[in-house]
């Protein structure tokens, strides 16, 4: 299995052996990811919904979200989905979500925004009372957001376009702060082997640099006592443990248990050299042979008083 991968992009075999280089990891990067999707409860009822889809599709509830499920063929195509009954979404990118715990009435931040997935499943959970800016930073990205905002009858949404580090400006603000982070995206590597292609050490470096900027400014924005969630779909510690180690260091943020029915990877404390907080052991770190979803890693983070 490592073989193929080094055949389509060497440099990232030779970087990944150093943060998991099993048998198991590999064999699960290489294997398709199961279909997924999550019922709109905006719109019908989790029970309705699986009732009408159980003669057409084999469900497997998720675990750690009581909304989703997995299926054995795509759900994409459906009516459901077509009204935004159901969403397509993976089965992992369903946590930072329920982690970041939203409520009715809340004023919410959703940095990083499109396509729009969890600002959906966030604006379920608020049962559409209250306020969530949703934010992405290309035009092209905010046209699919309010596309998928509208067919989920999202209706407590404010859409904008601003690079994320604007909203530093706006200090102690939000009860709530999402930011699912540009990153390198190697989670989505089972879904489509262009990422593979894509990867580079370079963009690494880079996309490090901007989450930490992220991460200042969302938290710069968070109310005292609120929940900010950091998120990534992808296992390079230098765009998970570091950024949270960079946020720790130069604020005053805790970090959070996560507790969830969730299989996890130990995260990382010590990479190239560099040692991080030991409180990075608290956030979520999920690798493909965990759950068999996409890998993705999660940081609950709060303001103290």
């Amino acid at each position: 299995m490592k073989s193929d991968f080094a055949q389509i992009n060497r440099r990232f075999v030779e970087r990944y052996e150093r943060i998991d280089d099993s048998e198991e990891f590999w064999m699960y990067m290489a294997k398709p990811l199961r279909p997924s999707f999550r019922v709109n409860t905006l719109k019908a009822s989790v029970e309705d919904v699986v009732s009408s889809l159980s003669d057409r599709f084999k469900l497997e509830p998720i675990p750690w979200c009581k909304e989703g499920f997995f299926s054995d063929k795509e759900v994409g195509r459906t009516i459901e989905h077509q009204i935004g009954v159901i969403f397509s979404q993976e089965a992992s990118s369903m946590i930072p979500a329920i982690v970041l715990d939203p409520k009715p009435n809340m004023l919410v931040l959703d940095m990083c925004a499109s396509p729009g997935g969890k600002t959906t499943q966030i604006a379920q959970y608020m049962k559409n009372e209250g306020c969530i800016v949703a934010n992405d930073v290309k035009y092209d990205r905010i046209n699919i957001l309010i596309s998928n905002l509208q067919r989920c009858g999202v209706t407590i949404a404010r859409v904008t376009m601003k690079d994320g580090r604007f909203f530093k400006r706006f200090k102690d603000t939000f009860d709530r702060v999402l930011i699912d982070a540009p990153c390198s995206n190697v989670g989505m590597i089972r879904k489509n082997y262009r990422y593979l292609k894509m990867w580079s050490l370079k963009e690494v470096y880079s996309l490090s640099r901007l989450q930490k900027e992220l991460v200042m400014a969302g938290y710069r924005a968070l109310k005292p006592n609120g929940i900010m969630v950091y998120s990534t779909c992808t296992l390079d510690p230098l765009e998970n443990e570091e950024v949270v180690d960079y946020l720790l260091s130069n604020t005053d943020a805790k970090l959070l248990e996560i507790d969830l029915p969730v299989n996890r990877t130990e995260p990382i404390t010590e990479f190239e050299g560099k040692v991080y907080d030991e409180e990075v052991k608290k956030c979520l770190r999920i690798h493909p042979q965990d759950n068999d979803t996409e890998g993705f890693f999660i940081a609950k983070i709060t303001k103290p008083e």
